[in-house]
Parts: structure tokens; sequence; C-alpha cells
């Protein structure tokens, strides 16, 4: 495996809701020291959506490409492919009692890219040089969901189950699912016990850590 001078080996890693890619992601990172890895996700290039009420919140769909700022999540993955440092707002979901934070990203010899759309937009897709897949069943993922969801963005148990059937699962079938078989890995994520994701993510960093460092 090799990459050319000073190009970052490009990992993208993508799942449906309630996959496990928040733990993964953790794990994953935790397996490398500072400096070795950055990472950017998706969930940070929304377009701003300020003022809205809780039903107004409950029906707007996150989960459709028009949501994100595309150009935006493209610019800042090239600024760290060519050495440079950014600096990003995180993005609270409209949640008013979340306080969002200054992320900034340091270029790194791993660039880990996170989202739903990441193998939809091409030009995001064509920069990968390694793509995972997290997949769950439906009724565990969505379980996942209405458990993350009551935490991080306020939504009850009825919030969670519309937006799941209405936009959740109509977006993962149209924009990732058929992107399943380009991936070079796909982790099966149905268990309730933290370590086996935790041990799929130190597996895959442990193969990487042999070429890179």
């Amino acid at each position: 495996m090799t990459r050319p001078l000073n190009k970052p080996y490009i990992i993208g890693v993508a799942g449906s809701s309630g996959s496990g890619k928040t733990e993964f992601l953790t794990s994953f990172s935790s397996n490398f020291n500072p400096g070795e890895i950055a990472v950017i996700s998706q969930d940070d290039y929304y377009v701003r959506i300020q003022g809205l009420t809780k039903e107004e919140n409950k029906l707007y769909n996150f989960d459709l490409p028009t949501a994100i700022d595309r150009q935006a999540f493209h610019q800042d993955i090239v600024s760290l492919i060519n050495g440079k440092s950014i600096t990003k707002e995180e993005y609270t979901f409209n949640n008013p009692n979340r306080e969002s934070r200054t992320l900034n990203i340091e270029p790194a010899p791993i660039l880990l890219i996170e989202g739903l759309f990441i193998y939809y937009f091409e030009e995001i897709n064509e920069l990968l040089d390694h793509r995972l897949f997290l997949h769950a069943n439906n009724e565990i993922a969505l379980e996942r969901r209405i458990k993350r969801d009551a935490v991080e963005r306020g939504y009850n148990k009825e919030d969670v189950t519309y937006k799941w059937h209405n936009h959740v699962v109509p977006a993962y079938e149209q924009y990732l699912e058929p992107y399943k078989a380009i991936c070079n890995q796909i982790i099966e994520n149905n268990s309730q016990k933290l370590t086996d994701i935790q041990q799929s993510a130190k597996d895959i960093s442990s193969y990487l850590r042999q070429f890179f460092f």
C-alpha cells in the first residue's frame, strides 16, 4: 500500500444511522497518536437553519444532499489534503441546549472523512483511497437512534420514529446503500457490546499503522 509523497491516505466512513459510526470513529482515532490522523465530518457542514420551531425542526429533512454545504465540505477536505489546517464551527442540529465548539483540524498522514453522502458526492468519493461501510439491522439501528436523539437532540420517540420512516430510511436507500458494493470493507454492527465495534476499529487501524508509521 503506497500513496503519493506528502498526500494523506484518505479513508471514507459511511453507514446507516444507528450503525455505530460515532463509536467506531472514536475507537479508530484512539489508536493513533496526536498528529497522525485528522477527522472531518459531514455533520459539521449542514446548511444553517435558524429559528425553527419544534414542529418545524421535526419536519425539516436533514437527510438530503441539499441540506449539506457541499462546496465548503469539499473545499475543506482539499485544504487538508494540501497540508492546510481548517477551522470550523461544530453543528449542533438546532439543539438550543448544546453549545457548539470551534473545531481546529490539522492535516495529518491519515485523513478520515465521515458522512452519509461521501460516496454519493462524486468529487469527494474520487478522493478516497479506502472505503468503509457500517451497517446494522433496521430494528437495532432505530433503537439506537431513539436513545441518541433523546439525549443529543431533544427529540421524543414519536419525532424520531417519524424522521426515521420519512427521512432516514429513504435517504439511506437512495444515497448510501447503492454504494455498498464499491466499499473495501463492510462492518456489520448488530452487537449490543461496544467491545465488538471497538475491536473492528482496532483491527483496521492496526493494519494501517503497518504501512504509515
